[in-house]
Protein backbone atom coordinates (compact mmCIF):
# COMPACT_ATOMS: atom_id res chain seq x y z
CA UNK A 1 0.00 0.00 0.00
CA UNK A 2 1.66 3.18 -0.97
CA UNK A 3 1.93 6.24 1.44
CA UNK A 4 2.28 9.66 1.32
CA UNK A 5 5.20 11.31 3.27
CA UNK A 6 5.78 15.45 3.82
CA UNK A 7 9.05 16.32 2.80
CA UNK A 8 8.87 20.45 3.07
CA UNK A 9 6.34 23.36 3.26
CA UNK A 10 7.26 27.05 1.91
CA UNK A 11 5.11 29.81 2.88
CA UNK A 12 4.60 32.38 -0.49
CA UNK A 13 3.95 35.63 0.18
CA UNK A 14 2.28 37.58 -3.65
CA UNK A 15 2.36 41.57 -3.97
CA UNK A 16 1.28 43.80 -6.80
CA UNK A 17 4.16 44.56 -8.57
CA UNK A 18 2.68 46.55 -10.83
CA UNK A 19 1.58 47.38 -14.72
CA UNK A 20 3.19 46.38 -17.98
CA UNK A 21 2.74 48.17 -20.68
CA UNK A 22 0.23 45.64 -21.91
CA UNK A 23 -2.08 46.31 -19.19
CA UNK A 24 -1.25 43.13 -17.59
CA UNK A 25 -0.52 42.55 -13.67
CA UNK A 26 2.82 41.81 -12.69
CA UNK A 27 3.01 39.60 -9.44
CA UNK A 28 5.97 39.30 -7.50
CA UNK A 29 6.41 36.41 -4.81
CA UNK A 30 8.32 36.09 -1.51
CA UNK A 31 9.27 32.54 -0.04
CA UNK A 32 9.35 31.68 3.52
CA UNK A 33 11.16 28.00 3.66
CA UNK A 34 10.43 25.58 7.04
CA UNK A 35 7.01 26.05 7.59
CA UNK A 36 5.43 23.56 9.85
CA UNK A 37 3.17 20.49 8.46
CA UNK A 38 1.11 21.16 10.94
CA UNK A 39 0.88 25.24 10.73
CA UNK A 40 -2.36 26.49 11.04
CA UNK A 41 -4.28 28.27 8.66
CA UNK A 42 -4.88 31.39 10.25
CA UNK A 43 -1.74 31.69 12.17
CA UNK A 44 0.35 30.79 9.28
CA UNK A 45 -1.86 33.95 7.10
CA UNK A 46 -1.13 35.67 9.99
CA UNK A 47 2.62 35.46 10.13
CA UNK A 48 3.06 35.99 6.26
CA UNK A 49 0.58 38.78 6.66
CA UNK A 50 2.79 40.95 8.79
CA UNK A 51 6.17 39.59 6.93
CA UNK A 52 4.37 41.11 4.08
CA UNK A 53 3.64 44.47 5.78
CA UNK A 54 7.36 45.06 5.73
CA UNK A 55 7.76 45.10 2.28
CA UNK A 56 6.98 48.75 0.04
CA UNK A 57 4.88 46.62 -2.24
CA UNK A 58 0.84 45.98 -1.55
CA UNK A 59 0.39 42.34 -0.39
CA UNK A 60 -1.87 40.59 -2.51
CA UNK A 61 -2.39 37.22 -1.22
CA UNK A 62 -0.25 33.98 0.62
CA UNK A 63 0.00 30.16 0.12
CA UNK A 64 1.55 27.38 1.72
CA UNK A 65 3.25 25.24 -0.33
CA UNK A 66 3.48 21.76 0.21
CA UNK A 67 6.30 18.63 -1.40
CA UNK A 68 5.65 15.22 -0.60
CA UNK A 69 6.72 11.90 -1.56
CA UNK A 70 4.38 8.88 -2.52
CA UNK A 71 6.41 5.57 -1.46
CA UNK A 72 5.47 2.35 -1.96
Amino acid sequence: MATIEFQHAVGRVYFDGGLTEAGKIIRKSKTYRNIAENAAADSLYNALEKLADLSALTFIGAEKVETSSVMD
